[in-house]
C-alpha cells in the first residue's frame, strides 16, 4: 500500500540510494508494496507525503515514547540549537545526562556517550575484551546489536558451533570469534562456555528481544545467565538500546532484577536524536582511553542537541504514573488483538512486555529465533497491508516489535482494534 506521491519519491530514491532506503527494513520488502514516505509527525500520528494520516506504532523504532514533536523535547532542542549545534568539546549537558543515566540504572557507575546504539554495542564489547583479556563473544540467534562486523553472525548447526558471517563483507575469521546460543536456552550458553569458557570475554543479550519481534525472557533466564557469567569470568552485557526506559524507567534490568556488568543504551536516552551510551562498573569503564588502553572516540558523541532531547525526555519519564499508563494501554491492545484474532479464527499469539509488542502468526508462544522463524510471514504481510490501508502504521516486518507511547489513548486503541478486526478477517480469507 502506498500513495502516488510516495511511489514517485520511492522511484526517485532508487536512482540514488541503494534500494531506495537508508535502512533495509524501510523498503517494505517482507510485507509487499512500497514504503510510505513521511513528511511530518505529531503525537502518535504520522502524515504521509500525500497528507494521509496514520496511527504510528513504530515510533522511530522505539524512542518516541512521549510521541512525536513533544513540546518539552522540541523546546529543549530549540534552546540548545541557539547556542550552537556541535562543538566537539565537553558540555555541561553531557555531565548531567551521564549523572541521570547512572542514577536511573544503578548497575552503571560510569557511562560513555556515543552517537548510536550500534556504536555503543561495538564499543562495549571491545571494552569487555580489553578488560578480560579474552577474545570471544557469545550472542543469541535472533538478537541484533548493530551492524559491526563481529555481530553480524548467525548460528551454525548445534549450540557449540562457531559463527559464520551473516553478511557479505564480513571475514570468516572475524565471525569465528562470535559464538551463537539460543535465547531462553541456558544449556546452549553453558555448552559454549564449557567449550570456550577460558576465552569468552562477554555474553551480550537483548533482555527482552525486539529484533525477532517481542520475545520476553523465561522466568529466571536472565538471572541464571547472570550467575553463569559470574561463575565463568565472562561479563554480562545487556543491550538495552531498545528496552532502556521503555519497559521501565530503569530498563529491563530493573524490571527483572538483573545486574549486568555493562549496559548499552540508545533511542529513548537521546529523545529520538542520534545518541547511544554504554556504561557499567567503574573498574571496567576506567579501562577506556584516556584513562586506560581501550580506545573509543566520536566527534559527535554527546552532541548538544541529542543530550538536550534526552534530558527533556527522561525528565518526563520519571513519574511512575507514565509507566502505569503505558501498561494499561498495552494490556488493552494485547487483549483486543487476541480477541479479534480468535473471532476471525486466525491462529496467532500476541506477546508484550510493557510498551513493546508483536502479533506472531503462529499457534505456539515464541521463545527463540527457531520458533519465530516458523511464523507465517505471508499472513503477517496480509495483516500489515490491511492495517496500513486502514491508517495503522505497524513495523513492516514480522520480526520487529511494535511500540506505543503516552499519546496512544483509549480512542486510539479502539481505532486500532477496529482495523485489526478487519485485518484478521482478511488473513482468514486469504
Amino acid at each position: 500500500m502506498s500513495d502516488e506521491v510516495s511511489k514517485a519519491l520511492f522511484a526517485r530514491a532508487q536512482q540514488r540510494i541503494p534500494g531506495g532506503v537508508n535502512s533495509p527494513v524501510r523498503a517494505f520488502a517482507s510485507v509487499g508494496g512500497e514504503p510510505v514516505f513521511i513528511r511530518r509527525a505529531e503525537g502518535c500520528w504520522l502524515e504521509g507525503a500525500d497528507g494521509k494520516r496514520y496511527v504510528d506504532y513504530v515510533g522511530s523504532w522505539g524512542p518516541m515514547i512521549l510521541g512525536h514533536a513533544h513540546p518539552a523535547v522540541l523546546g529543549a532542542i530549540t534552546e540548545a540549537a541557539k547556542d550552537g549545534t556541535s562543538f566537539g568539546a565537553p558540555t555541561e549537558r553531557e555531565v548531567v545526562l551521564a549523572e541521570t543515566l547512572c542514577e536511573a540504572l544503578p548497575s552503571m557507575d560510569m557511562v560513555r556517550l556515543t552517537s548510536s546504539g550500534t556504536e555503543a554495542c561495538m564499543s562495549a564489547l571491545r571494552l569487555a575484551r580489553g578488560f578480560t583479556g579474552r577474545s570471544k563473544l557469545i550472542k543469541f540467534e535472533g538478537c541484533y546489536h548493530g551492524h559491526a562486523d563481529f555481530l553480524l553472525v548467525k548460528a551454525g548447526s548445534g549450540a557449540a558451533t562457531q559463527g559464520v558471517p551473516d553478511s557479505a563483507g564480513v571475514p570468516e575469521s572475524t565471525a569465528a570469534r562470535t559464538l551463537t546460543a539460543q535465547f531462553n536456552d541456558l544449556a546452549s550458553v553453558r555448552a559454549l562456555l564449557d567449550a570456550h569458557g577460558d576465552d569468552v570475554a562477554a555474553v551480550i543479550v537483548e533482555p527482552v528481544v525486539g529484533n525477532m519481534g517481542c520475545v520476553p525472557p523465561d522466568d529466571g533466564f536472565l538471572q541464571a545467565l547472570e550467575d553463569l557469567c559470574r561463575s565463568r569470568g565472562a561479563l554480562l552485557v545487556l543491550d538495552e538500546v531498545m528496552t532502556g526506559f521503555r519497559v521501565a524507567y530503569g530498563g529491563a534490568q530493573a524490571r527483572y532484577g538483573v545486574t549486568p556488568d555493562l549496559t548499552t543504551l540508545g533511542k529513548i536516552a537521546g529523545g529520538g536524536l542520534p545518541l547511544g551510551a554504554f556504561g557499567g562498573r567503574a573498574e571496567i569503564l576506567k579501562m577506556l582511553a584516556p584513562l586506560g588502553p581501550v580506545y573509543q572516540a566520536g566527534t559527535l558523541s554527546g552532541n548538544p542537541l541529542a543530550t538536550a532531547a534526552g534530558l527533556a525526555t527522561l525528565a518526563q519519564l520519571r513519574d511512575p504514573a507514565v509507566y502505569a499508563g503505558l501498561e494499561r494501554i498495552g494490556a488493552a491492545l494485547e487483549e483486543g488483538l487476541r480477541e479479534a484474532a480468535a473471532r476471525a479464527g486466525v491462529a496467532c499469539v500476541v506477546q508484550r512486555v510493557g510498551a513493546m509488542w508483536t502479533v506472531f502468526f503462529t499457534a505456539e508462544p515464541v521463545r527463540s529465533w527457531h520458533e519465530a522463524n516458523r511464523c507465517d510471514r505471508s499472513k503477517f504481510a496480509v495483516f500489515h497491508q490491511s492495517m496500513l490501508a486502514d491508517g495503522i502504521y505497524l513495523p513492516p516486518s514480522q520480526f520487529e516489535a511494535a511500540f506505543h507511547g503516552i499519546q496512544h489513548d483509549d480512542t486510539i486503541v479502539e481505532r486500532t482494534l477496529v482495523a485489526a478486526r478487519s485485518a484478521f478477517k482478511r488473513v482468514a480469507s486469504a
